[in-house]
């Protein structure tokens, strides 16, 4: 998949994007994000899954490697 990433203005609520000359597809999926939004919400859920690890014993951390290994382990990826 190759993908493009460009910061253009509006002009009249409409953007127009220039594709490189290498660039070959017959139809593209555009996603629109306003450029200065960077803010993020996370969901009840998630603020609650957050709270409870935080909450957790240090005892029971594990390091990043061993995060991914497991999850490769149970996803097989």
């Amino acid at each position: 998949m190759e993908a493009i990433r460009q910061f253009v203005k509006v002009k009249d609520q409409k953007v127009n994007i220039t594709l490189p000359d290498d660039f070959i597809a017959d139809e593209v999926e555009v996603i629109i994000l306003a450029k200065n939004d960077i803010s993020y919400h996370l969901s009840e859920e998630q603020i609650k899954l957050l709270d409870n690890r935080l909450n957790e014993p240090e005892s029971e951390y594990i390091t990043s490697s061993e995060s991914l290994n497991l999850l490769k382990k149970k996803y097989g990826f």
